[in-house]
């Protein structure tokens, strides 16, 4: 290993016993997890340094994915983790997808996670936010901070990277699962939802996944999808073999149009900051 590898990985390594220490402190501990890579990362570790003092609590609503929800299932069943899913409905106050969803939603759904973990015994709350959380444009960060919710991974400066660097070293195959945010976040901001436009929107992301571009989003505007890859997808995806099924199966599933974003996927491509000026 060159010198440049010994100072990332000293690095990381302080970082993991300022985890571990802030876990301990934790106990007992309600886990906020969604399936992604940041909250499995907590999870196993919390697994790891508190053994039966952590839960995971997954909360099911109409815009997260089934596919999240079985992944999540199986993660936490082969880490022995108890696992407690809470399904709860559409918020009322994010019908029309304000630009303060993300803090709405965390104020709904944590008050539900936050009384659960209460009447079970768990004194704390942590969810998966990261170090490169920080920079993004994330209201909700600030509901959980009113809240009382710790972020055992951005406390302990752990980047996205970082993370997914442990799982791999620990052969954890989620290592390399792509991001994933709720279906809210591929609606238009004041934009009326349905239920309609949300099994759209999973259903196309799904047909994507499997035929072989993981990671893609689809958003919706209208009836037009905005199909948004990741590198590396963009030649094969216009080669017109791939394109003519791809526009096929999205078509059947209700779109009329469907157009390929030249720019490709990218965090928070409906965020206020990422709008054209």
């Amino acid at each position: 290993m060159n010198p440049g590898g010994k100072i990332i990985t000293i690095k990381m390594d302080k970082k993991i016993i300022k985890l571990d220490s802030i876990l301990n402190e934790l106990a007992p501990l309600a886990v906020a997890f969604s399936g992604g890579v940041d909250s499995s990362f907590l999870l196993h570790r919390a697994r790891k340094v508190i053994n039966d003092s952590v839960v995971a609590v997954t909360i099911k609503t109409p815009y997260m994915p089934e596919k999240e929800i079985a992944e999540a299932v199986s993660f936490a069943g082969n880490a022995g983790v108890k696992h407690k899913i809470l399904n709860t409905g559409f918020p009322e106050s994010i019908r029309h997808n304000p630009l303060e969803r993300c803090y709405l939603c965390k104020k709904k759904l944590f008050t539900e996670l936050i009384a659960f973990a209460s009447q079970a015994g768990y004194t704390n709350v942590a969810d998966g936010t990261n170090a490169d959380d920080e920079g993004d444009f994330r209201p909700g960060m600030r509901a959980l901070s009113e809240m009382g919710v710790r972020s055992p991974l951005r406390e302990a400066g752990l980047t996205k990277n970082e993370i997914r660097a442990h799982l791999r070293d620990e052969g954890l195959e989620v290592w390399d699962k792509p991001a994933m945010a709720c279906l809210l976040t591929r609606i238009p901001y004041d934009t009326a939802v349905s239920e309609e436009m949300l099994r759209m929107i999973e259903n196309a992301e799904y047909l994507m996944f499997e035929a072989g571009y993981p990671g893609t989003r689809v958003r919706i505007h209208g009836d037009l999808a905005r199909i948004e890859c990741l590198p590396g997808f963009l030649d094969k995806m216009v080669q017109k073999g791939e394109r003519d099924n791809i526009t096929a199966g999205l078509k059947k599933l209700g779109f009329r149009y469907i157009s390929l974003d030249l720019e490709g996927y990218r965090t928070g491509s409906s965020n206020p900051q990422n709008k054209m000026k």
